[in-house]
């Protein structure tokens, strides 16, 4: 129960000037609009886990009488990455709650609800690009710890491929390094990039394929030619207050267009959104809490700025839609999407540079 944390706030309010703490301001995103905007400063011994920290803010956040009330269970909550002005760095799975709170050099955290559905959590999808003879394939992943035998697996079963028996074997190759195979025991996050190619063992980039070479999955050819078609759904559009309203979602290879569905209630009026589709940057899976209840986030680039919209459905549909969006980005070569990447990538680089730095100040 949180209430048990008392004693960790205690501890460092007893050791403050005779022990090593870390000062770190906490956005609350439970709270309405007006109050979140300002963080709430938390003191914490410097060895102490992120659990226990987790623990140390909802003691403090209930002593304070702030509203709503809080879960009791801690394992509701967990740490997220936040910018200077409170907003969620969702590029960023939060922090693992066994690590201790000093591995992490970040003073600006957010305090963030997860769902509690058995077997369920929360996730943001990323997907994998295989190139190969015969075209290119996604591979949706939920994960950077996966490993790169897993993706092969996956993507040899999605072009009815196989490393079993006696058929020829893959290897995979990261785009821009022809001819280096990639060690399949690594893990997606030690490849610093999402996009490889499957090359047929004792070939190369280049040679002409053979019948032998796996031929692409008729269903993802299906998926590759129709996610230019338009076609719309009727799904929930999420605002900043967590409530929704009814929108009809649009998406075809030129545009994305969100218009509000009639009979809204009067204060709750939608102006219709269009996207064109060189300004699309990414559409991801963001929560899925059950079949019936699935989030996902696209995001776009407008007024020399990111923004993201959130919308809910059932877990087919966001899947669906999710896919058809991914496919339309890879078939084109948008500035817009590459300068995106580009930003998010330095932003990784910087921060694993900025732990590998501290835990190298720590091993000293």
């Amino acid at each position: 129960m949180l209430y048990i944390k008392c004693f960790l706030c205690l501890y460092v309010k007893g050791h403050i000037g005779t022990t090593a703490t870390k000062k770190i301001d906490v956005y609350l995103s439970m709270q309405m609009a007006q109050e979140k905007v300002h963080p709430m400063t938390v003191v914490t011994i410097a060895n102490a886990r992120v659990h226990d920290l987790i623990g140390l803010i909802c003691w403090q956040y209930t002593s304070e009488g702030r509203e709503p009330k809080l879960n009791e269970n801690v394992e509701a909550y967990c740490l997220h990455i936040a910018e200077d002005d409170g907003e969620v760095d969702t590029d960023f799975p939060p922090l693992d709650s066994n690590e201790p709170i000093h591995k992490f050099g970040f003073s600006t955290l957010a305090l963030v609800e997860k769902y509690s559905s058995p077997g369920l959590t929360s996730r943001q999808s990323l997907f994998v690009r295989i190139n190969a003879a015969h075209g290119f394939s996604l591979i949706p992943v939920d994960s950077l710890k996966v490993t790169m035998k897993e993706i092969l697996q996956k993507a040899l079963k999605k072009r009815k491929g196989s490393q079993k028996g006696s058929g020829p074997m893959y290897r995979l190759e990261k785009q821009m390094e022809p001819n280096v195979a990639v060690d399949l025991d690594s893990t997606l996050e030690s490849q610093n990039q999402l996009e490889f190619c499957l090359v047929r063992e004792n070939s190369s980039r280049g040679e002409e394929s053979s019948e032998e070479d796996p031929t692409i999955d008729i269903t993802t050819v299906q998926d590759m030619l129709s996610s230019h078609h338009y076609k719309s759904f009727k799904i929930s559009l999420i605002h900043k207050l967590r409530f929704t309203t009814d929108v009809q979602l649009g998406i075809s290879g030129e545009k994305v267009e969100i218009d509000p569905v009639t009979n809204q209630k009067f204060w709750i009026r939608q102006k219709p959104i269009s996207i064109d589709s060189d300004h699309l940057c990414a559409c991801d899976l963001v929560e899925e809490r059950s079949p019936s209840h699935s989030i996902f986030k696209i995001t776009y680039h407008s007024n020399h700025d990111y923004k993201a919209l959130y919308f809910e459905s059932d877990a087919a549909t966001v899947n669906e839609i999710v896919l058809k969006v991914n496919y339309i980005l890879e078939s084109r070569a948008s500035t817009s999407r590459a300068d995106y990447y580009a930003q998010k990538q330095r932003k990784l680089s910087r921060r694993t540079s900025f732990s590998f730095q501290k835990e190298k100040k720590t091993g000293q």
